[in-house]
């Protein structure tokens, strides 16, 4: 008796298809508004840290020359001689590059997909006010003190801008650029730039974590304002402190 032969239907392409790779994790929450939102606050809380503590290294100019330059040298030989001098300092230099980029990368993404989804009307419990402001603001805050960074390194750090610049000598540099009154306006102006671009990233970085319950909104106003007005009036007394003579080589 004949057998009976079977025959095989035709293979679907899904079939044939090789599996899809799967991104990684970090990558595929990345792609998500959430992840840029989370990558945005973390690398917000980064530049925070940074600011800070950048400032109050910087108030060693008050303590006088040698503090300051003593303040600067301890920086370039952080880590040795596990690390070669200097290596330690270029390596927070590179990860505060990369904080910015991604910060900025974030910003320019969320930017594009709100667009694209103009037409569905998003509000969160936050302070309608505060958002409206902060989304007036925060692009051009960003870019004033984007720029501000640049032209701080080629006068403080590169001495390109600095007619007074000494390698090393941190006090003379900072007296030399400062005294410029055209330098310490243009210093004023950005660092209040800094300061209402903090406070909006500092209030905006708890409702991007999650943490924005309506009994903490107060605190965490008060948060975002405290930290802002102290990073400015940190930073706004050099060109003042030197432009009054209190800071002069």
């Amino acid at each position: 008796m004949a057998q009976a032969v079977s025959t095989r239907g035709p293979v679907s392409g899904t079939a044939t298809a090789g599996k899809k790779r799967r991104k990684l994790f970090l990558l595929d929450l990345y792609s998500t508004a959430v992840g840029k939102k989370y990558a945005m606050a973390l690398s917000g809380i980064a530049m925070m840290g940074f600011v800070l503590f950048h400032m109050i290294g910087n108030l060693k100019m008050y303590l006088g020359p040698e503090e300051i330059n003593h303040y600067a040298e301890f920086l370039r030989e952080l880590l040795v001689p596990l690390l070669p001098r200097g290596m330690a300092l270029w390596i927070l230099r590179i990860g505060l590059i990369g904080a910015v980029a991604l910060h900025i990368h974030a910003a320019y993404s969320l930017t594009v997909l709100n667009r694209q989804a103009r037409s569905v009307k998003y509000q969160s419990e936050r302070d309608y006010q505060v958002a409206n402001f902060a989304s007036r603001t925060m692009r051009w805050t960003g870019i004033i003190v984007a720029l501000f960074v640049l032209f701080h390194l080629a006068d403080l750090t590169w001495g390109w801008l600095n007619p007074g610049y000494v390698r090393g000598d941190v006090y003379r540099n900072v007296d030399a650029s400062l005294s410029r009154v055209p330098v310490a306006i243009l210093y004023i102006v950005a660092n209040i730039a800094l300061g209402i671009h903090l406070y909006h990233g500092a209030w905006s970085l708890f409702q991007s974590m999650g943490w924005n319950r309506p009994r903490f909104n107060k605190w965490r106003r008060g948060f975002a304002i405290g930290f802002a007005t102290l990073i400015v009036v940190g930073n706004v007394s050099f060109p003042i402190a030197v432009l009054a003579g209190i800071v002069e080589s």
